[in-house]
């Protein structure tokens, strides 16, 4: 028994008329997430990024010719401009990222990767992808095959955050 099966035996004791099974999938999503999370975050500070930055970077990175409006960037990621912008100034002031005007449209402005930022992040996201495998070490291929499956499953149903 472990401490989501103890809270869910807790509700039932509590509170019998409620049906509490999604607590437990759910709660056990919250505490992987949180553990990752940390995980990751170790080997984004190793090169003194945070998640925020690694998303700019790592997107920047695979999307050819490694430059991207604010816009773009804003949209393949789901946040505001706000935010957007603070995290473009960090990697600039960082020299990862630098702002040139856009060939298309002279009033917009293009983010794009120096040659300082492709190698670091080229770097961090090897480790990324060794850090995420060590993450999913103790399930066999088929269960992560399952659970990739299941959570597709799961987000198919997800609504773009300006619809809701």
């Amino acid at each position: 028994m472990d401490a989501v099966d103890q809270i869910l035996a807790q509700w039932n004791a509590a509170r019998p008329d409620l049906n509490v099974r999604a607590m437990a999938p759910l709660g056990r999503f919250k505490r992987v997430a949180q553990i990752f999370n940390r995980e990751m975050g170790v080997t984004f500070e190793k090169y003194g990024l945070n998640a925020a930055g690694f998303d700019v970077l790592a997107t920047l990175r695979r999307t050819p010719p490694h430059a991207l409006s604010a816009g773009e960037l804003m949209s393949s990621m789901m946040i505001t401009s706000g935010t957007m912008t603070n995290r473009i100034d960090q990697l600039a002031k960082s020299g990862l990222v630098c702002r040139t005007a856009d060939p298309k449209d002279a009033r917009k402005a293009v983010v794009q990767l120096t040659e300082a930022g492709r190698s670091l992040i080229d770097q961090a996201v090897s480790e990324h992808v060794k850090t995420q495998a060590g993450l999913l070490a103790r399930l066999e291929e088929e269960e992560i095959s399952t659970l990739d499956q299941i959570l597709r499953k799961l987000l198919s149903e997800e609504k773009p955050a300006s619809e809701e």
